[in-house]
């Protein structure tokens, strides 16, 4: 399946992401990224990128600018 990263993710990736983003933290920190990266078999760089963009489009969804107004936004 298509992430718009350029990666093909499985679906099992995919549910892993999304379960961390629901659940954990839309915006993780390092370490957590980290245990991410490793649970999915992706590079901390790809999962990070993934979060950025699943940010934007969440934001998008909920009538909310693409990019953050402030850290704490």
């Amino acid at each position: 399946m298509a992430s718009g990263l350029g990666l093909t993710l499985s679906e099992e990736q995919i549910k892993i992401l999304e379960e961390n983003f629901n659940k954990v933290s839309k915006h993780p920190d390092g370490t957590t990224l980290m245990l991410i990266a490793a649970e999915c078999g992706l590079s901390e760089q790809e999962t990070e990128e993934w979060f950025k963009q699943r940010n934007a489009k969440w934001r998008k969804a909920e009538g909310l600018p693409a990019k953050l107004g402030s850290v704490l936004d």
